[in-house]
This record gives structure tokens, sequence and C-alpha cells, in this order.
């Protein structure tokens, strides 16, 4: 299929995962996996085709043969990890805003729980072009990744698609969070101006018993849990 301006309208995510998955092609030290997520498997292998006859900065660009346990099928397009890299993804990316015409992309690195406009500029400042430093990048991130980040839960799967924050427990029904605010205890407590709400102790008890040992409280609509110094701000979604 030839696709044309607006063909993958409302089909594609809008936040871009770069790093967040294995190379298949080689080591994460030298190969940059950028993953796409669409809405059908169509979709999926239509924007891989176009995106590997497209591009000649493209090592491999592959869909996934089924639907993914999110619901969703996962496009993968690795390049060479590179000073070029940033300028490389923006010009798949480009084609893509096309397809999709979705002129809001955004993207997020390495898992983490925050994701930022996709700008040629927020790339060169976050994405690793060297071996060496994508080790440093990735020891940083840890703890921003939104996995690590439930690692003592009782959960057995954590997924983000845009901005929603999933999280499954088995024989149990998903509960769905909007992404608010991600950092240190202290700094992240004293952004919150809503007051502390102590009408809803019951949804604390259900996300205490669902999720497992955090430290998890109410202000307004907003949940804060925290692990390890630092503290992520959630709002309760129905998906």
């Amino acid at each position: 299929m030839t696709l044309r301006t607006g063909d993958l309208k409302d089909l594609v995510d809008s936040v871009v995962e770069i790093d967040s998955y294995k190379s298949k092609m080689g080591s994460d030290n030298d190969i940059i996996v950028v993953a796409l997520s669409t809405l059908t498997s169509e979709s999926a292998t239509d924007l891989s085709n176009f995106i590997e006859r497209g591009y000649s900065s493209v090592l491999d660009a592959d869909a996934t043969p089924g639907e993914q346990s999110d619901g969703r099928y996962r496009v993968f397009i690795e390049i060479e990890r590179n000073k070029d890299a940033s300028d490389n993804i923006m010009e798949i990316m480009d084609g893509v805003l096309n397809l999709t015409n979705n002129n809001d992309m955004r993207f997020r690195y390495y898992k983490n729980f925050k994701s930022q406009a996709l700008t040629t500029e927020n790339l060169q400042e976050v994405l690793p072009v060297t071996a060496d430093d994508y080790d440093v990048a990735i020891q940083e991130g840890r703890m921003q990744n939104y996995k690590n980040f439930f690692d003592k839960s009782f959960v057995d799967e954590v997924t983000m698609h845009d901005d929603t924050l999933v999280i499954k427990k088995a024989y149990a029904d998903p509960v769905a969070f909007k992404y608010i605010d991600f950092g240190p205890t202290q700094e992240t407590l004293d952004s919150i101006t809503e007051s502390f709400n102590a009408n809803d102790f019951a949804e604390i008890i259900f996300l205490s018993k669902y999720i497992g040992d955090y430290n998890i409280t109410k202000y307004g609509n907003k949940l804060t849990f925290s692990n390890n110094n630092n503290t992520l701000v959630l709002e309760r979604v129905i998906v």
C-alpha cells in the first residue's frame, strides 16, 4: 500500500519511545531503537514498510507480528547511534507527521515518566550519541523509568500510552492514571497547590492493596506515590 498524507490519522500514538527497547541487530550502545505504537496490525505493517523503504539512515524497520499485551502494535526502527542521530530521527518523524496529520508528537526517552515535544533541540539535549554517553544516560535514567519505580509493587505490568499510565495485576481490572509530575519528593510535594484530601481514604486503601508498599497520599484529585526519595504525581482516569 502506498501511503498518502493523512492515511494514518488517529492510528499512531502521539508519544514516540526512544531507547526503551532492545536492538535485535546489535549492541544498544551502538544502535538506537525508536518505537511507534499503532492501533491496528495493518497500520503497523504499512508504517514499517514506508519507513524501511524511505530513509537511508534506517538499518531496519519491523512491525510486531501480533497485538502486544497492551493492545497496541509496535513498529521498531533501528538507526546508528552517532552525531547525526537526532537529525535522522527528525527526518523520519517528519514523514510520520505527514502521514498522521499530527503536529503535536512527543517523545519519551528510556521509559521515563515525562515526555517532551519532539524537536531537534530536545532530542539533542537528551539523546546519547556515543556508547559511553549511552551508558551514563541509562544509569541516570533508571529511577525515572516507570517500570523501575514500581519495582517493589505487586503488579504484573506497567505501561504508558501518551501520558496515561496503566497498571495491571493478575485476576484484577487494570487501573489507569494521568501522569502529572515526577521528581525528588520534597520538591515535587512543594509544587502541589491542592489541599490534603482526607475524604477518599477508601481509594488509598484500595491502591495500597493493589499496588503494594508505597506511601500514597491524596491532594485534591492528585495522588502521590513515593519510592526511594522520589515522588510520582498522578490523577486517576477511566480507560
